[in-house]
């Protein structure tokens, strides 16, 4: 338990602490976000504000992650390295959409081609390491590897694994349009993963995840991360952390659920990056075919800016929503729990 809380505080300390310093870099050599001119008239006056936050956020958790095992006895295994591996990776396709945006001073980074192979080689390296290397399991699971009795075999996980991580980070970044929605929402959604990881290990004979430990290390180094980036990312917005962040932390939550046997419960915990992309889908489907819009305007959260919420009323009531899909996740999870622990 000390490790993971170790992982969780430094990680929060040094995003709280580092920030600082790259929004004062990002300052001197004017280099900020560039609005769309998609997006609420509101947030004009945010143009400028510096972006590439979530450098600061990905450094944040490798360094939780790597100190939390000095000096605590707990081992460094291959589902851990897999999941910060993959964070760094998805990270480094959103810096590069990032860099492109700032440069040409743009809202667009990179085509869709370059940034769907980005995320692509993220996920199929996931992928061919997590089912060669890792003891992950190919069964479809919602809170054990054996919950279902489905087995995906190799190919059908694979498939279902790509789509998760793209999906997942798809919709964080999604979620990312308002000053600290989506690192407030990500937080609760680790702070429960790292729950569960310390659960399954104390429980090992019943969810067999034999990283279960290093696994709640991740997760709590991501969402101290989350923490601390927002002190600076909070209304009014220091810094944004741009798609290096969500895109990271997009990747880390997929990562996670997919190696801790999660992955129906993963639509639950994140359930408000779901009703997000939803949104999206409805508003794009419903005008493609219908030629109406369901909302004033998609993501969700810019329909609730234009109804005439104040961007703090939208965020802090997303965040309750979050909340409660994390409570629901891990009532689920211990409901389960409790069904399956007498017979075992």
């Amino acid at each position: 338990m000390i490790a993971v809380m170790v992982a969780g505080g430094v990680a929060m300390l040094l995003a709280a602490t580092t920030t600082p310093f790259l929004i004062n870099w990002l300052s001197e050599h004017r280099i900020g976000q560039q609005i769309s001119e998609d997006a609420p008239r509101a947030h004009a006056v945010k143009a400028g504000t510096p972006t590439m936050g979530g450098t600061t956020m990905v450094l944040a958790i490798l360094s939780g992650y790597g100190l939390a095992h000095v000096g605590t006895g707990v081992s460094f295994t291959a589902s851990g390295l897999l999941v910060m591996g993959s964070v760094a990776a998805a990270g480094g396709v959103g810096l590069a959409d990032d860099w492109i945006k700032v440069r040409r001073r743009r809202s667009l980074g990179l085509n869709k081609r370059a940034k769907f192979g980005g995320q692509l080689a993220v996920s199929v390296g996931f992928v061919v390491i997590a089912l060669h290397w890792t003891t992950v399991s190919t069964y479809l699971s919602f809170t054990r590897f054996d919950s279902t009795g489905i087995d995906l075999g190799v190919v059908g996980w694979a498939l279902l694994a790509m789509i998760m991580i793209a999906g997942t980070a798809n919709a964080v970044n999604l979620t990312d349009g308002l000053d600290g929605l989506a690192p407030g929402s990500a937080a609760l959604a680790f702070a429960s993963l790292a729950l569960i990881g310390y659960w399954q290990f104390r429980h090992y004979l019943i969810y067999h995840v034999a990283s279960s430990l290093d696994l709640a290390i991740c997760a709590m180094a991501l969402a101290g991360a989350c923490v601390g980036f927002l002190w600076w990312n909070a209304a009014p917005a220091k810094i944004f952390m741009g798609d290096t962040g969500s895109l990271a932390i997009g990747t880390g939550l997929a990562a996670l659920c997919l190696e801790m046997n999660l992955q129906l419960l993963l639509p639950i915990i994140g359930g408000l990056f779901v009703l997000v992309t939803l949104s999206v889908m409805i508003q794009v489907v419903s005008y493609r075919v219908f030629h109406r819009r369901v909302f004033r305007m998609a993501p969700l959260h810019h329909h609730f800016e234009l109804a005439g919420w104040p961007e703090t009323t939208v965020i802090v009531r997303f965040w309750i929503l979050a909340g409660l899909f994390m409570v629901l996740g891990l009532a689920v999870f211990y409901a389960d729990f409790l069904a399956v622990a007498p017979q075992r």
